[in-house]
Parts: structure tokens; C-alpha cells; sequence
């Protein structure tokens, strides 16, 4: 089977996680960072010491904390991440789905508040395989989402 084309991504792209039913997020391309980031508030790990999960919520949408999604994924670890400013932090780890244009692939993820930052997400390098080029000139190489595929204001939804 010949191998797929190369997947061209821009510093920036609109992404989902369909695992934890997020349609649209835009995201930051950032091979200077090794792991991937998501903004998460009210992370709790709940269940059996076997089956840990973790419960968070999202504002996919910035300056929006109106609009939050409740999301569920299995914890894979707790680690120390360094975090561009220098500061460590202890973060949850969990692992769920990608989507970019066609594509999808699981990646790691960290859990952190970015409430102050411009995109929601941060892909780091891990999640970037040798599939995968960034064109780092470009912005949105790949199908355009939008945050239109939320739910009103004030509406809550849990997955």
C-alpha cells in the first residue's frame, strides 16, 4: 500500500475531538512544544484506581465561558509539564481522537487552564507524526470549522 500523502498544517488550524464531542476548536501548530495542551476547567479525577477518568469542563470558545462543554476521557498519567513562561506545572494526561480536515489519530493531551490564551489548544510535536508537515508561513491549510456548531448562549451539553 503506498503511503498517504503528507498531511500540511498551518501554525494555526481548526481541529476537533470528536472523543469528547468538541466539533470545533482552533488550535495553535507549536513544534516547539512537546506536549499537546487543552484548556480545561473544574478537572476531577473520579473511579477506581484501575479505570481512573477524569471530568473537566471546556469554553471552546474564547472569552465565552458561557458556552462549556462537559467532557469525560480516560487518565492515562499526571505529569510535570514546563510550561513556555518556565513555570512547572503537575497536569493531568489523557488520550482521545484528532481530527483535522480528513484525518484522525489518537494523540496525548495535557489538561490546563488557558483561559488567557489566544487559542484553546496547543498541538505540540508529539501529536505531529511523520505523516504530517507544517507549513508554518500558512494559517488553516486544512477545511475551515467554526464555532457556530455549539450550542446557544447559556447552553450546557455533557458527553
Amino acid at each position: 500500500m503506498p503511503p498517504a500523502e503528507p498531511l500540511i498544517l498551518g501554525w494555526e488550524e481548526w481541529v476537533a475531538l470528536p472523543g469528547l464531542a468538541l466539533p470545533a476548536i482552533k488550535a495553535k501548530v507549536d513544534t516547539g512544544a512537546r506536549t499537546s495542551a487543552l484548556h480545561a476547567v473544574f478537572i476531577e479525577p473520579f473511579g477506581p484506581a484501575k479505570s481512573r477518568k477524569v471530568r473537566f469542563g471546556v469554553h471552546p470558545i474564547p472569552r465565552r465561558s458561557d458556552v462549556e462543554i462537559t467532557c469525560i476521557a480516560p487518565l492515562v498519567d499526571r505529569r510535570e509539564v514546563r510550561s513556555s513562561n518556565g513555570e512547572r506545572e503537575e497536569r493531568y494526561v489523557i488520550e482521545t481522537t484528532l481530527s483535522i480536515g480528513e484525518r484522525e489519530w489518537p494523540i496525548e493531551i495535557t489538561l490546563t487552564n488557558r483561559h488567557m490564551m489566544t487559542y484553546r489548544m496547543l498541538i505540540g510535536r508529539q501529536a505531529l507524526g511523520s505523516h504530517i508537515l507544517v507549513d508554518p508561513s500558512a494559517s488553516f491549510r486544512q477545511p475551515k470549522l467554526g464555532y457556530r456548531m455549539y450550542p446557544e448562549v447559556g447552553a450546557r451539553r455533557t458527553r
